[in-house]
């Protein structure tokens, strides 16, 4: 059990002391960044949908 303490306050330790946090409005930019991002791929899968649902539904009705 002396193990698993020693690791949770070495590991406590270097997040405090060890890692270099992003400042907050650099972490609020990024954030901004990846939510446009996942929003713009989002749009581009559910058009790639559509268009394929479309071609795939107007294919079947010929026959």
């Amino acid at each position: 059990m002396s193990k698993v303490k020693g690791y949770i306050d070495e590991t406590v330790e270097e997040m405090k002391n060890k890692v270099s946090w992003p400042p907050y409005a650099e972490l609020q930019n990024s954030s901004v960044l990846v939510l446009i991002g996942s929003l713009i791929f989002a749009l581009v899968v559910g058009a790639m949908d559509f268009v394929f649902d479309s071609t795939l539904s107007w294919f079947y009705n010929q026959f």
